[in-house]
């Protein structure tokens, strides 16, 4: 199911969507955090790219089994790849977390008043700690695409040999 799409493998269509909508999904849930007027109006939108970013990591990851059969052990690659989306589901949960926060009445927010300072402070640290993990699984993946076809050019683009 997870192969190719007119021929071209789908795994590489789909990281693309992945590294677009997981960092922009970070990078709102920190803005979120830091700035709470924002949450309202704009919280939405993050938890839209969370929500498609962690819909997609499964299928990244099948699509990635499925291109593996015909290129090869991506290494470290499909390991860290499979522990994205426990990652990116914590960006997820605690920026809605903040935007549901956000759109309660002052006066029906439930629990106490640091309670959206706390959400806000452990949203920051698993976006950041998404951020890492989503480094981590694409500079595997280049490595494991491209090391050895740009580490082999052996002048590095300078073709003056003399």
């Amino acid at each position: 199911m997870f192969d190719t799409i007119n021929g071209l493998p789908v795994h590489p269509l789909v990281v693309h969507a992945v590294v677009v909508l997981v960092p922009l999904a970070v990078i709102g849930t920190i803005v979120i955090a830091v700035v709470p007027k924002w949450r309202a109006p704009y919280g939405p939108f993050v938890v839209a790219a969370a929500a498609i970013g962690a819909a997609l990591c499964p299928v990244a990851t099948s699509s990635g089994e499925s291109l593996e059969e015909h290129v090869g052990d991506p290494g470290s690659h499909a390991e860290l790849g499979d522990q994205l989306v426990w990652f990116v589901l914590p960006v997820l949960i605690l920026s809605a977390v903040l935007v549901w926060l956000a759109r309660r009445p002052e006066d029906r927010r439930p629990g106490p008043a640091w309670l959206p300072t706390a959400v806000a402070v452990v949203a920051v640290l698993a976006s950041v700690a998404c951020a890492v993990q989503v480094y981590r699984v694409g500079d595997s993946g280049a490595r494991a695409a491209w090391g050895d076809k740009v580490s082999s050019s052996s002048s590095g683009g300078d073709t003056d040999s003399d």
